[in-house]
């Protein structure tokens, strides 16, 4: 019997008979919008080949005023339809199966054409929508129907309803949103009618033998959210009405509660899920934070789902099932959570990635094909850009020499994995380890090449990392200072902390000394009093008063630049960082000079006038100061006429960049 028995075995959804329990489930990729049919095709058809059970497509919209943001893709006529046949001509090639979710974002439209039961604009757009009338509501359940009637003819399997996550039918739900006195507001009854009707409207325009899922926000995070009966009530009723499965959203955009970031624990509202099923005859899938078949596995055996949905984990790895389902699980490139490259990217308008993974979205483009001449090639650093390089030349054939100072793999990542919240980076770690056992791959870790050592190699890559920036403040002797490597080394730190620098690793050390006890991304408990999280059978819309522990030591976060620290932060995870801090009782401040660091802490003074100095006082100050690019060898390289390639840290040293440097070490060893 396989491993995973329950995850591989084939389920019946209405009329579809799929392979496996595995649904790909929906992300927003930009490819739609790219203009090239054959890529989104390419980057579907390769998470077919690779075993998802289902996929469901990005969110389309059904009219212009419901698209997410301007030029939104989705079937508005027919002639969208044969672009459309490409992407489900090339799943159903590989034996996949792809239904679509038609999206309408109501108030989260970027758009000043955006509409929603009632004129409350969203915290999250600059638009105040534009009350639906009758007719206007009529209209939105026409062309949502239209859409599923276009989409069977382009030869989706089915389409996905989105019901949650805080877009049109969801704002209908709830009083939060809808404030509407006529039939489709007021009591519960009238305020899912929108939905159901959509529903209703949606089976018989696909007719009985395509699929019909409807998302399911099980739990929405935000004042005046749907109570637990509530969501039963809508889950017997969407059922009745000829849905056929119950997929499941958790937590509205807008609300202050992080739902899928790394900093969640794993399957954090599985157990949501688990109190629906016995609730309704419909099969239920279980969504959110689900990054290893091992863990999907756990969930279905203990009956708390028919289905599991994992979004990002297929951006890491477009074969998950296959190498599942052969036994090579430890190879499946893990989803670190982190939103670099997906989340972050679509909220700024970018095509969407991955950061373990830079092929994701560029399948056509980023090919790793056989070398023609296969070289001898030097790569010397074992930090994320040099092992992507080593792993992507060795794939092509080239034989590959990696060397590292250190005794250890991973570099910097090393002192990413001690931050709470960034527990994923031991799999990630656990994962790069996997993948230098390639035959193609020669360790030699505990060295430190000299240039006589490397002048044999055809190409040389230098992938050295970086070395923390001095910021040149005048210091006094014995006083107590240490750079955030020594701290997140483990080195003593006393119970007055000032981490001068508050960049994405002030944050990460502010956080680790903040913390005390388990990490809440280990505890469920421990993180759910932290954010104020409930079950929605306790606590309606899921919140309660967060209840954060407060941190054993006083910790001041400074940054030179004017404004409030944190903002060049993640666009997705940015908030949560300095949510957190905050509710430990971290202070944060901006423009602030550094005029001394003496042994009873940090003299300061304040804006460009350079204000009265006064004195922090602290037993450890923390420096966090940017980095260096590390290239003393590239240097002795150079002096000696030999040529080298600067990847990573060392060609540019910008917040331990992991995303970049994976993405530029990937590009290069496509090329040599």
């Amino acid at each position: 019997m396989s491993e995973y028995s329950h995850l591989l075995q084939p389920i019946r959804l209405g009329s579809l008979q799929l392979r496996n329990r595995s649904l790909m489930g929906s992300m927003h990729t930009g490819l739609e919008e790219y203009g090239d049919v054959s890529r989104v095709a390419a980057f579907y058809a390769a998470r077919a080949r690779g075993g998802a059970g289902l996929i469901v497509t990005g969110g389309m919209a059904p009219n212009r005023e419901g698209g997410v943001l301007p030029g939104a893709s989705g079937l508005f006529s027919v002639q969208d339809i044969a672009a459309h046949r490409q992407v489900t001509d090339a799943v159903h090639a590989e034996g996949g199966h792809i239904a679509m979710q038609i999206l309408h974002a109501g108030r989260y439209a970027y758009s000043p054409d955006c509409v929603a039961p009632s004129a409350i604009k969203s915290p999250i757009s600059p638009f105040a929508p534009r009350e639906l009338d009758e007719a206007g509501i009529e209209k939105q359940i026409a062309d949502i129907a239209t859409a599923a009637a276009r989409a069977a003819e382009a030869g989706y399997d089915g389409v996905e309803i989105m019901g949650s996550e805080g877009y049109l039918l969801n704002q209908f739900l709830v009083t939060h949103t809808n404030r509407r006195e006529d039939r489709w507001g007021g009591s519960y009854e009238n305020r899912m009618r929108l939905p159901l009707e959509v529903v209703r409207r949606v089976r018989a325009a696909l007719g009985p033998d395509r699929l019909l899922i409807f998302r399911l926000s099980l739990i929405d995070l935000i004042p005046g959210g749907s109570a637990w009966e509530e969501v039963v009530q809508l889950a017997k009723a969407v059922e009745a009405a000829g849905a056929d499965v119950l997929n499941t959203g958790i937590g509205w955009h807008e609300a202050r509660v992080p739902t899928i970031a790394t900093s969640v624990p794993r399957a954090a509202f599985a157990d949501l899920t688990a109190k629906l099923r016995p609730e309704t005859g419909l099969p239920v899938i279980a969504s959110n934070r689900i990054n290893s078949p091992d863990l999907a596995e756990a969930l279905l055996a203990s009956g708390a789902a028919d289905m599991v949905s994992m979004a990002r984990p297929w951006l890491a790895d477009a074969d998950f099932i296959v190498k599942a389902a052969s036994g090579r699980a430890a190879e499946i490139a893990p989803c670190i959570a982190c939103n670099q490259a997906c989340l972050d990217h679509t909220f700024s308008g970018k095509l969407t990635s991955c950061l373990v993974n830079p092929r994701a979205c560029h399948e056509t483009e980023l090919v790793l094909n056989p070398a023609a001449t296969p070289k001898h090639i030097a790569v010397i650093g074992a930090g994320p850009a040099g092992m992507t390089a080593a792993r992507g030349l060795a794939e092509r054939g080239h034989q590959v020499t990696l060397f590292d100072k250190s005794d250890s793999l991973g570099g910097q990542l090393n002192l990413a994995k001690q931050v709470p919240g960034k527990e994923e980076f031991h799999g990630l770690l656990r994962w790069f380890a996997r993948q230098m056992q390639h035959p193609n791959i020669t360790l030699r870790l505990g060295a430190e090449p000299r240039p006589d050592d490397l002048a044999r190699f055809e190409e040389r890559i230098i992938a050295t990392g970086v070395t923390p920036r001095d910021p040149g403040i005048a210091t006094e002797a014995g006083a107590p200072v240490l750079s955030y490597i020594e701290v997140l080394q483990g080195a003593p730190v006393g119970k007055r902390v000032v981490v001068i620098g508050a960049g994405g690793i002030g944050f990460d050390v502010a956080g680790y000394l903040a913390e005390s006890g388990p990490s809440p991304t280990e505890d469920i408990s421990i993180w759910r009093r932290e954010w104020g999280v409930a079950p929605p059978w306790q606590a309606q819309g899921g919140l309660v008063p967060p209840a954060p522990q407060p941190a054993e030591r006083q910790i001041w976060l400074l940054q030179r630049s004017p404004g409030k620290p944190g903002r060049r932060l993640g666009k997705t995870t940015g908030w949560i960082h300095r949510a957190s801090l905050a509710a430990k009782g971290v202070q944060m401040s901006g423009g602030v000079n550094y005029e001394a660091i003496r042994r009873e802490g940090l003299e300061i003074s304040r804006g460009e006038t350079r204000t009265e100095p006064q004195l922090l006082e602290a037993d450890t100050v923390v420096l966090c100061t940017g980095q260096e690019p590390e290239r003393s060898l590239a240097r002795q390289l150079e002096a000696r006429g030999l040529s080298f390639h600067l990847i990573g840290g060392a060609d540019v040293a910008a917040e331990l960049d992991a995303k970049r440097a994976i993405d530029q070490a990937m590009r290069l060893a496509a090329q040599l």
